[in-house]
């Protein structure tokens, strides 16, 4: 009997997926690696703090430019995620009790790292009355207390899309909120069984009535088709999505989704042309952009078309040069 790392056994989805080869990456999927004068500083500086982040632990190819631009992401709530989405490495179980300290540990390592730009996400806590709505606002409210420079970008599950547990999260004042789509309406039941396409889409709208700057991701390559990719973009910027990032699916283990085709970087650059002309106030395009790739660069950007003034404390995120990942980059390099 084959067994997941974590010692369960395979569930049926994960057995029909392992029986498909991981595919091998397509050449213009690669990270350029740049380590510059920050990057080197904050990565010498979470050795010696003992730091963690997602950006470190997930090994992330877009590490590089981020941390040079003193950005980073960490995940809360712990390494267990009560549901599972197919194309996430993330385990799906019964997760640990809160620790109720871990939004002042993230705050302290923001600090620490003297970090710019936060981006926190974390996993669905349907175990939990409130399904952890506490712990990402309170995260919120303590990186803002110990950092006053410092943008927090806040990527949520659904939260079952009660409005409640949505104000609480705009209460909390995060520069951004974020919530993935991730796909399209015909695959979504299939890829997140416990999510919800028209209820993912108000969670959005309830973020934007609020007056929060509104994210979204979307991933290609899990089967859809170019038709359908419209028609998400056309859907999420009805919901009142601002700041989209588009990114090609890679399979994290054979028990994933295989991927079903390699997105070309024109077709990136297409698709982002589409979602501007559609509305959106900014958007990132490329095989390897990732929803918190840049953020605080694409944060500034829609600061600056819903004409609004960025805090003094926050003014140099605007110009933080070029984008390595974005496919119109990865073109012109050739």
């Amino acid at each position: 009997m084959t067994l997941a790392p974590e010692g369960r056994r395979l569930l049926r989805i994960e057995q029909r997926n392992a029986a498909v080869p991981v595919e091998r990456k397509p050449e213009w999927i690669k990270a350029k690696v740049n380590m510059g004068p920050e990057f080197v500083e904050l990565k010498k500086q979470v050795k010696k703090e003992g730091l963690h982040t997602v950006c470190e632990e997930a090994g992330c190819p877009n590490i590089f430019e981020c941390w040079e631009d003193r950005e980073a992401t960490f995940l809360i709530g712990g390494s267990e995620c009560t549901r599972r989405c197919d194309f996430c490495q993330i385990d799906t179980g019964k997760p640990s009790p809160l620790d109720r300290l871990e939004p002042t540990k993230v705050a302290r390592s923001v600090q620490q790292m003297n970090l710019r730009y936060a981006t926190v996400t974390g996993v669905a806590r349907d175990d939990l009355e409130d399904e952890g709505v506490w712990l990402y606002a309170e995260t919120i409210r303590k990186i803002h207390e110990l950092n006053p420079g410092t943008g927090v970008e806040i990527l949520i599950p659904d939260f079952s899309g009660k409005v409640e547990h949505i104000i609480d999260i705009c209460e909390a004042q995060p520069e951004v909120f974020a919530h993935n789509v991730e796909t399209v309406p015909r695959l979504f039941k299939r890829i997140r069984p416990a999510f919800r396409y028209e209820r993912s889409l108000d969670v959005i709208t309830q973020g934007q009535n609020m007056g929060m700057v509104t994210k979204s991701n979307l991933i290609l390559g899990m089967g859809e088709t170019r038709e359908e990719v419209s028609g998400a973009l056309k859907d999420l910027r009805d919901a009142g999505c601002d700041l989209l990032t588009i990114t090609q699916y890679l399979r994290p283990s054979e028990r994933h989704l295989p991927v079903d085709r390699w997105v070309k970087p024109q077709e990136f650059v297409d698709i982002s042309t589409e979602a501007e002309e559609l509305g959106f106030l900014g958007v990132m395009s490329g095989p390897l952009v990732r929803s918190s790739y840049r953020a605080g660069r694409l944060w500034a950007t829609a600061m600056r078309r819903k004409g609004r003034e960025l805090p003094p404390q926050l003014a140099h995120i605007e110009d933080s040069g070029s984008t390595l990942q974005e496919a119109s980059s990865i073109l012109a390099r050739g």
